[in-house]
């Protein structure tokens, strides 16, 4: 799902292109990709984009009129610049915005069609989906610390909670907890002021420099592959690899359909955190550290 870093690219994309240009019409593949009645999608045609926001991993284009299109990619939805009048893919297409420069296509490359889009009118109307979740680059040590303890979650569950912080999720979250050598399991309401410390600091450093890293690497191009998975990451998708720290594989904990990348070594003091799939095969042979790990590979 794009994070935070991913939807201020596809926004300073997207801003370069629309702000200040006409939606002259808007194209639906997918009837169930729109999830709102009133006001009616008709009603956004010919209005003038006055900005482009992020509304925690939401993308909103502000309009004339007081209306708002909201659209939220999930997991796998991706939005595409093309000439103006594209066609939408077929087996891929949910939509296409159109405008006198080009033409926004809004995919998605699942079977399972998450991917959402709203269109709403007025400031309460768009706050209706805002989970909540304070913003982690414009906040202090002490709004950070009051907002990670008010509830006793593990500290990945915090990271990513979006009723907690905005725009965290399984990526990058996994990217702040090596920078912060924190468990992704420890508790919040256990964590030390030091710890809390080195969290907020990492979180606002992980964050920061991947949008800059993003910035940097499309320019003014539009980006055509905005993935959870890049070779410049430490942790996130770098199952059995070395740790860029201490060299050490990562490790992971797998939960359904979602995977925690961690460094053994750099995070839990070299424990192993049983992953519900392996532990249920060896069960009580479950390895404890990493050298008890490699000797039950190498047998």
């Amino acid at each position: 799902m794009p994070e935070l870093p991913d939807i201020e690219l596809y926004r300073h994309a997207l801003r370069s292109r629309v702000v200040d240009n006409v939606l002259e019409r808007v194209r639906l593949a997918s009837p169930f990709v729109l999830r709102s009645v009133e006001p009616s999608i008709d009603a956004v045609e010919g209005k003038r984009v006055l900005d482009v926001r992020r509304l925690g991993k939401r993308v909103v284009f502000v309009l004339e009129d007081d209306l708002y299109i909201v659209l939220h990619l999930m997991i796998a939805g991706r939005l595409r610049w093309k000439s103006q009048g594209h066609k939408i893919p077929g087996r891929l297409g949910l939509g296409a915005f159109d405008f006198e420069n080009g033409t926004l296509l809004l995919t998605e490359a699942s079977k399972k069609k998450r991917a959402a889009l709203h269109v709403c009118r007025g400031q309460n109307a768009l706050l209706e989906h805002d989970p909540g979740g304070i913003e982690p680059l414009e906040i202090g040590g002490v709004s950070f610390r009051d907002a990670l303890v008010e509830r006793n979650h593990t500290v990945k569950r915090a990271l990513t909670d979006p009723r907690i912080f905005s725009g965290i999720g399984n990526a990058y979250s996994d990217e702040i907890l090596p920078r912060a050598q924190l468990s992704p399991l420890i508790w919040t309401q256990r964590l030390t002021e030091e710890q809390i410390r080195r969290l907020h600091d990492a979180t606002q450093a992980v964050l920061s420099e991947w949008v800059a890293r993003l910035l940097e690497q499309h320019g003014d191009d539009f980006p055509e592959k905005v993935t959870a998975f890049r070779p410049e990451m430490a942790a996130h998708g770098k199952y059995g690899e070395p740790c860029p720290e201490c060299g050490d594989p990562i490790q992971r904990i797998v939960f359904t359909d979602r995977e925690t990348n961690y460094c053994a070594t750099c995070q839990t003091g070299g424990k192993l955190l049983a992953d519900r799939a392996l532990s249920r095969l060896l069960k009580g042979d479950w390895p404890r550290s990493l050298e008890e790990l490699e000797s039950l590979r190498r047998s």
